[in-house]
């Protein structure tokens, strides 16, 4: 299938006139747009060495590159003052930076094609009722196979990813059997965040101490417990992602801009584009809320940042959206960890407390980009 581009994004056909000059500000836009991914990934890289230094031990910029230069050379540091901050940055926090980042992706990416594909700005991974229904089948695991977010255990994973799915399917057939409109179907996904919520809650209630414990710091949503078995899944699913996206990105855009029968005339396969994509974007909301708990915002605001700035293409979108959701919550976890040092306020906290303010901004005062 031919790459199909609509909307406020599409390149004209080059000509004379009016042609070439639309040709013009495509190719202009074009420009800005790889541009400010660029700047974009450069400001992920500078945020995430101050995150990394970050810590009660101390660490410099000095001593986060001779960490990566002796894991590249293989070199073992003489004395044991540098081999234990080294051990400090390469074990701790390499890896809570790494899932901060790949984290915030996920979540905005599955935000970005959920909004996309159900053509409704206010859709996200949480008032879908995905991200509550992952955080009920995770905590169940935790209750039943006493896993916590940072073992190894797939009972965690395979509980959000059960419920989250179970979600998925649940919102699309009823969305599909009674045509429910963009409306009706946020008031679905509010429905079932409040019955996952409350059966959360139930298993809370009726938890002992210890398992109440675990369950009520992993739903505050946290990087704490980061390992790098999660950094390496996360960069697959993500690794996995992006070349479909890119290359369903006129598909996307055809369902995004001009609706399914649009499309449909335009040779895209919605039904199947719909069910693959929103199969990737239940898999990485599922997976990154089995490692790091509740994480609410990032996949609602970082979609409106990022369309503001570079448009709705999603051959952009997707990514520059990643981009902000990595920001986002590197930021968070920076401020968590700065605030009432040296102790530590979740990331999923911090980022309700960044979030909703930016998503009130962006209503009260950019009301078109969101309509």
């Amino acid at each position: 299938m031919s790459s199909i581009e609509t909307g406020p994004d599409l390149a004209g056909a080059p000509g004379r006139g009016r042609g070439a000059g639309k040709s013009r500000r495509s190719r202009d836009r074009y420009a800005f747009q790889n541009a400010a991914i660029a700047f974009g990934l450069v400001a992920v890289l500078v945020t995430a060495v101050i995150g990394i230094q970050i810590g009660t031990s101390g660490a410099t910029l000095g001593d986060v590159l001779q960490t990566f230069w002796a894991k590249v050379t293989g070199a073992v540091p003489a004395d044991r003052a540098t081999l234990q901050i080294q051990t400090v940055i390469w074990e701790l926090r390499v890896p809570r930076i790494m899932l901060a980042i790949l984290g915030g992706a996920a979540l905005a990416v599955a935000g970005t094609l959920f909004q996309g594909l159900l053509r409704n700005p206010l859709v996200s991974p949480y008032t879908l009722g995905i991200a509550p229904a992952a955080a009920f089948g995770a905590s169940l695991a935790i209750v039943l196979f006493g896993a916590t977010a940072g073992s190894a255990a797939l009972s965690l994973v395979f509980g959000a990813l059960l419920f989250s799915f179970l979600n998925t399917a649940l919102v699309l057939s009823l969305a599909s059997t009674r045509n429910l409109n963009p409306t009706s179907l946020i008031l679905v996904g509010i429905a079932l965040s409040q019955l996952f919520g409350a059966l959360t809650a139930c298993i809370q209630y009726f938890a002992e101490d210890e398992i109440l414990a675990a369950i009520v710091r992993w739903t505050w949503g946290s990087v704490n417990n980061s390992a790098w078995y999660q950094v390496l899944v996360l960069f697959a699913l993500l690794g996995i992602a992006f070349p479909y996206i890119r290359y369903r990105s006129g598909a996307l855009n055809a369902i995004a801009f001009a609706g399914d029968d649009s499309a449909k005339s335009l040779g895209v396969a919605v039904s199947r584009v719909r069910l693959e994509t929103i199969a990737i974007a239940a898999t990485l909301t599922a997976v990154t809320i089995a490692f790091t708990g509740i994480i609410g915002f990032v996949g609602l605001v970082a979609p409106h940042i990022a369309r503001l700035v570079v448009g709705s293409n999603h051959r952009f979108l997707t990514t520059f959206s990643a981009i902000i959701g990595a920001l986002l919550l590197v930021v968070s976890d920076a401020v968590g960890r700065l605030v009432i040092s040296p102790g530590v306020i979740p990331v999923g906290i911090i980022d309700a407390l960044v979030g909703a303010p930016i998503f009130l901004y962006l209503i009260l005062t950019r009301q078109k980009a969101i309509e």
